[in-house]
């Protein structure tokens, strides 16, 4: 009990120092829900033009007690502490978070730049543990562990048929470097499981996807994110496509749902010439903070197109919102998520922590990204379904922005602000009735699987492809081969319409080989595959060839 209530305390204080300055417009209610329906209410009321919480520390006390020493039921304190402070939380902003010592590691590894335990990527194939890909370098790499391997015991205990989730998977396999963990095998035509101990070590993570020339003279970057060691890879990426021959760049930030806010900072920099200002952030109890280039950036000239679509958020927009405002490049896809709100980090002894919101960030024309979340926490979730049903994201003149909202570039651009970054450039999802059987074959998940098993079983042979090139060249998923996805796709009761479906084959075809390319090579057998159906990377192109 007592730590419930040395923890409350402890963030209503934080909060309150963040509400504690003159705002006589602005009073915010807290409301903590508590188990059982039963609602905290934290008042924050004006006095003498200063805002104080009325006897909290008291009410916290005395119903935290009563709870405990009356309720029907035996109640659980860590349930009722994680109830009441995203209660809390939840009253504030969609981005003011509190992150439970179990989930801390999931939510802070992925910025972290890299993570302790064993090196593989996998998936859940049938309730089994499935290889895709040991880390290069990595201590499951080093040990021999392969793509297909199957892991079915961990620490003698079965895994395997077992219905468990990644994070469940995540938690057995992770721990601290220098720990050991042992694991059983299946590898085909091993006869007998395989026994490995291998020990735990640092795995570097990546927030770059792919860079290579997607074109000659064009260089494409994706990033998934904005983690600790972005700023390095982006780097590294620009100075090896400029030893390419690139002269112009895609920067693809679609569904990039952001990160450190100094890793935007430092990307954006290298495409800006000068002390060109970035972006700037300002709170109630934040001074305004400004960022500025350092006017040595490996990529001032050149032509420039980021890709954004309502995925990218938080540093996606940062960084499109810099080049927007200073007409240093092309915006192409969709409209933004819109979040431009600044978090602050506080820790707890536990390992669990509170994300709250400290701060705006503002373009460089002055425009905060922001969307409305005045209707609540569901409609602001739901907003992507919102842009669906109103034809948003098959044409943008749904979108009605007021004339408060506009704001010019130095070049004479109209831009608006409160509901992310509009691109110069619109691009439609794509709608086309002759693709059904294609999408129908990819939302259910058919494509990756066929892909998958005919990797399995081929694995011997395809390990001759040491590189995409002589992948892309040789490999073909010619008319047997299709022809046997089309009778597997019929056994999951998904039968191939007939009329006029060359497009939809020709999908098919390229997404099932960059699949098996991804199975084999990865990331960088992938993307250069599908990149050549999709239709938003065909129109980054042209417009960076102008």
């Amino acid at each position: 009990m007592g730590s419930f209530l040395q923890r409350s305390e402890k963030i209503l204080r934080y909060i309150c120092i963040m509400e504690r300055k003159n705002n006589p417009y602005l009073p915010i209610w807290f409301a903590l829900i508590l188990i059982g329906g039963i609602l905290l209410g934290v008042v924050v009321a004006r006095r003498n033009g200063g805002m104080v919480f009325r006897q909290s520390d008291e009410k916290l006390s005395r119903i935290m007690k009563y709870i405990h020493d009356n309720y029907v039921d035996t109640v659980s304190g860590a349930v009722l502490e994680e109830k009441a402070i995203n209660g809390l939380l939840e009253k504030l902003d969609p981005h003011s978070v509190y992150i439970t010592a179990e989930e801390f590691h999931e939510a802070n590894d992925p910025l972290a730049g890299n993570f302790e335990g064993i090196g593989v990527q996998f998936r859940m194939e049938r309730d089994t543990i499935t290889v895709i890909n040991p880390v290069p370098g990595g201590p499951s790499e080093k040990l021999g562990i392969r793509s297909g391997d199957r892991i079915v015991k961990i620490e003698g205990k079965n895994v395997a048929g077992v219905k468990m989730n990644t994070t469940e998977v995540m938690r057995r396999l992770k721990g601290p470097k220098g720990t050991e963990v042992d694991i059983s095998i299946f590898r085909r035509g091993a006869g007998g499981l395989l026994n490995f101990t291998i020990t735990r070590d640092v795995i570097p993570t990546y927030s770059m996807d792919i860079a290579y020339m997607v074109k000659p003279g064009i260089g494409y970057i994706r990033l998934n994110n904005f983690s600790a060691t972005t700023h390095e890879e982006v780097y590294n990426a620009l100075v090896q496509l400029k030893e390419s021959g690139m002269k112009n760049l895609i920067l693809d930030l679609r569904s990039n749902g952001g990160g450190y806010l100094n890793a935007a900072i430092e990307v954006a920099g290298e495409f800006l010439s000068g002390k060109t200002l970035i972006v700037y952030t300002e709170g109630m109890h934040h001074d305004k903070e400004v960022f500025r280039s350092e006017g040595n950036g490996i990529f001032e000239r050149g032509k420039l197109v980021v890709m954004i679509d309502e995925g990218s958020a938080s540093a996606s927009e940062i960084v499109a919102g810099a080049v927007q405002d200073n007409d240093r490049g092309t915006i192409v896809g969709r409209r933004s998520f819109g979040k431009g709100l600044v978090q602050e980090q506080l820790n707890f002894k536990d390992g669990s922590a509170l994300r709250l919101t400290v701060a705006r960030y503002y373009t460089p024309t002055g425009r905060c990204i922001q969307r409305s979340y005045k209707d609540g926490l569901d409609a602001y979730n739901n907003d992507y379904m919102h842009r669906f049903l109103d034809g948003e994201l098959e044409n943008p003149d749904s979108i009605k922005f007021p004339d408060s909202l506009k704001y010019k570039t130095p070049g004479g651009k109209t831009v608006y602000g409160g509901g992310g970054i509009m691109p110069d450039l619109y691009i439609p999802i794509e709608n086309d009735s002759s693709l059904r059987y294609y999408n129908i074959c990819v939302n259910k998940g058919l494509v990756y699987q066929w892909a998958f098993d005919y990797t399995d079983r081929n694995r011997a042979h395809l390990q001759q492809y040491k590189d995409i090139d002589r992948f892309d060249r040789t490999f073909s998923i010619n008319d047997g081969l299709y022809q046997e996805f089309i009778r597997y796709t019929e056994t999951k009761g998904v039968k191939r319409p007939k009329g006029n479906l060359q497009k939809s084959d020709h999908y098919l075809r390229t997404l099932i080989k960059a699949y098996i390319a991804r199975n084999i090579l990865d990331n960088e057998g992938f993307y250069p595959i599908l990149n050549t159906i999709d239709p938003a990377i065909q129109k980054a192109i042209e417009e960076a060839n102008r």
